[in-house]
């Protein structure tokens, strides 16, 4: 039974050696690109495609009321005037989620 055993293992080891050296010679892709090509039309865009309608649908059932402006000291702080528009406001600023440092600008 350890011959049997032993031969087989022998024989699996020989012919895993010459697919791998094969497979190491410069030349054949083995069509390994065709798999990848397929799974990026297949798999990957339709899974980036429900991801986004997940999102779109998620954002259109959901009304987010922005929190109530607390005044908290160590929020907010500007020690310099930014280099834009009137120095209070963030490069990307949005009114309707972004507080100043008095509060909100605009009241709904």
């Amino acid at each position: 039974m350890a011959s049997i055993l032993q031969r087989a293992a022998t024989l699996y080891l020989q012919n895993q050696a010459r697919a791998v050296s094969h497979s190491a010679t410069a030349g054949g892709h083995g069509g390994g690109y065709k798999l990848w090509k397929k799974l990026t039309f297949f798999v990957a865009f339709p899974a980036v495609g429900l991801g986004m309608l997940n999102a779109y649908l998620a954002h259109q059932e959901e009304h987010h009321e922005r929190p109530p402006f607390i005044p908290y000291d160590y929020m907010r702080v500007r020690t310099k005037r930014f280099p834009w528009g009137d120095g209070q406001k963030t490069l990307f600023h949005n009114p309707h989620v972004n507080a100043l440092p008095t509060g909100y600008e605009d009241e709904h």
